[in-house]
């Protein structure tokens, strides 16, 4: 786990967690996990695709820029209304390249990235073992392409995809100095994300800057437990 500091979040304005990472690190899992223990409202980024994304994706194709940035825009507006109604949440969007995440907390508050970072035979190995069978070479290998990880002057916590999820959540929670909700009242883990989920463009440029984070000052607040529910997009459709 890596971040500048340990200091809590503030008390005073509400935070969304964005749980981003290439495709099979654990995303939709650990953030439903995470929104469950916090009583948070969850989204799963890629039920908001526009339908002509979610077209090309079942039928295998990746997505380029173009047809991210009208995603990207429908996050980044999820997450708006979500503090402008003075509520916490948790979606979870990739956000492999910063031009995404600069989209994605363009006001430049209320946003706290949570990255999970797993080398490529780590996700390789989760990827075969949860689905039984092997993401194409080529697909993998372009998520990493892809991957800018967060550098220190973004709002950003990384941490290893080692764990066990529920561990990761409480790591999380613990990061940030958050108090989880009482026993009994947590949101059950979405399904997490399939083998050829974030096809991401072949051509893009790893970024090799180290992780880390500046420390937000947005902060949770006490809401309504998670009730969205799993992505209704098809298994082959996942960003």
């Amino acid at each position: 786990m890596q971040r500048r500091d340990q200091i809590p979040l503030s008390l005073d304005t509400p935070v969304v967690f964005v749980v981003m990472g290439v495709s099979g690190c654990g995303k939709s899992t650990v953030a439903a996990l995470l929104a469950g223990e916090l009583e948070w409202p969850f989204e799963e980024g890629d039920a908001l695709h526009p339908q002509a994304n979610i077209d090309k994706m079942a039928a295998g194709n990746a997505l380029d820029d173009d047809d991210r940035w009208p995603w990207l825009e429908i996050v980044a507006e999820w997450i708006e209304k979500t503090l402008d109604s003075g509520s916490n949440g948790v979606i979870t969007c990739s956000a492999l390249k910063k031009s995404y995440r600069d989209v994605i907390n363009r006001r430049g508050s209320g946003v706290e990235f949570v990255y999970l970072a797993g080398s490529r035979e780590t996700i390789s190995a989760r990827l075969a073992s949860r689905h039984g069978h092997f993401m194409p070479t080529s697909l993998l290998d372009s998520q990493f392409a892809a991957l800018e990880e967060p550098t220190r002057d973004e709002p950003a916590l990384r941490i290893g995809v080692g764990p066990a999820p529920a561990t990761i959540a409480r790591q999380i929670i613990d990061a940030f100095g958050l108090t989880p909700a009482a026993p009994g009242t947590r949101a059950e883990p979405a399904d997490d994300e399939p083998a050829n989920a974030d096809l991401a463009p072949t051509n893009a440029q790893p970024d090799t800057a180290q992780p880390a984070a500046s420390h937000s000052t947005a902060s949770p607040h006490s809401t309504s437990p998670n009730t969205a529910s799993p992505n209704s997009t098809s298994p082959n459709s996942k960003e």
